[in-house]
């Protein structure tokens, strides 16, 4: 099948053809003629199989179809992070180069004046995290009264991060006749339960397990006790000597307190996190992204935002408690048809949380063991 079949208009598809892409993934496929048909919809699938154009795409033909004179946002797309809300916005801006669509970006960490200047000029999509949105709305900044489409993507990070109240706030300056759209790799209970009260007749579309990970990453473990950690990881990134690794943490000091480790063994490494100012976390995913940086270590939140499509590794130097965020984690590598490698470090005390993610994926984590481990952190 083409982008084409989907029934897509020739100014998205040039567009398309220009990002060198032909062919739909399975989630773009299912969910564009549903979003097309004006029907409510929950789609999961793993992180890097499309879902931003799954939804982008047809939520900037609908409104292509029929102008808009008041200048008020039609399409409102809330995501966790800034670093996300930037990614989507760079794909609304890509699929709708020749449609002329309009977007305002609004999050937090940075004055509001130059997002109540956009959004004054009149825009036609909003993508934003939910605290700042709702700052806005509150002080009449921004009207949400003509919203066509709302999207909640990632959303089970959004209501795991404690956004239900806000989320359920903006809901009450929307207008009740609407389409919305979830989107999220993973799925659980209580996100599907609050989706289905928002919802209107829906559509499910599950593309691969909730719970599964990516065919192309190959996943193996080591067994390290904590005080050993910093030393082996060192030893790990020598003997592979990979061109780009995301080193995960649990905790924001434990990204800084790895990044300066790794820097002082010689490689290049920079720390992301929530505590870091916007323009710093800009400045490292960027030099990350076009490789100035070798390694980046980031938390879980601060590294939503990172879409590189040949990142080869991802490293897990503690392993989440949720097993759901290892589905997330994993996913930064092996995108788009790639391969990728997804390697763990876990202690005695994180092998609960090793068998709760082999348990959710269905599948064992190969064990695997260092070849040589003569170097050490001096």
């Amino acid at each position: 099948m083409t982008f084409q079949d989907l029934n897509i208009i020739p100014p998205i598809l040039d567009a398309i053809r220009e990002m060198g892409y032909n062919n739909p993934s399975p989630i773009q496929e299912k969910a564009i003629p549903v979003i097309l048909s004006n029907k409510d919809l929950i789609g999961c699938a793993q992180t890097g199989t499309g879902k931003t154009a799954a939804f982008a795409i047809p939520s900037i033909q609908k409104i292509a179809a029929v102008k808009s004179s008041n200048g008020a946002p039609r399409v409102l797309v809330l995501t966790p992070t800034r670093e996300l809300a930037i990614q989507i916005e760079e794909n609304f801006k890509l699929y709708g180069k020749y449609l002329k669509t309009r977007q305002t970006l609004i999050f937090g960490g940075v004055s509001a004046n130059m997002q109540i200047s956009s959004l004054r000029k009149g825009t036609d999509i909003v993508i934003a995290t939910p605290g700042r949105l709702l700052d806005l709305a509150r002080q009449q900044e921004i009207k949400l009264s003509s919203v066509e489409i709302l999207v909640l993507d990632e959303a089970d990070t959004m209501l795991d991060m404690g956004f239900v109240n806000d989320i359920k706030k903006i809901l009450s300056f929307l207008p009740a006749k609407r389409q919305t759209l979830f989107f999220s790799a993973t799925m659980p209970p209580p996100i599907r339960k609050f989706a289905t009260s928002i919802l209107r007749e829906n559509v499910e579309i599950n593309v691969n397990p909730v719970s599964s990970t990516a065919a192309l990453i190959e996943q193996s473990v080591y067994h390290v006790e904590k005080p050993e950690k910093p030393k082996f990881l060192v030893s790990l990134l020598r003997q592979e000597n990979p061109k780009q690794t995301l080193v995960f943490t649990r905790t924001k000091h434990g990204a800084d307190r790895v990044a300066k480790m790794l820097n002082k063994q010689g490689f290049h490494a920079m720390a992301i996190h929530g505590n870091k100012s916007q323009g710093a976390r800009q400045k490292a995913l960027s030099e990350f992204k076009n490789g100035k940086i070798q390694i980046l270590v980031a938390t879980d939140i601060a590294a939503r935002g990172i879409d590189i499509d040949e990142l080869p590794h991802v490293i897990n130097y503690e392993l989440p408690e949720v097993s759901e965020t290892y589905v997330h984690r994993i996913g930064r590598t092996g995108r788009a048809g790639k391969t990728g490698i997804a390697v763990s470090l876990c202690s005695s005390e994180e092998r609960k949380n090793l068998d709760g993610i082999q348990k959710l994926t269905g599948n064992v984590i190969k064990v695997a063991k260092l070849k040589s481990r003569k170097e050490s952190v001096a």
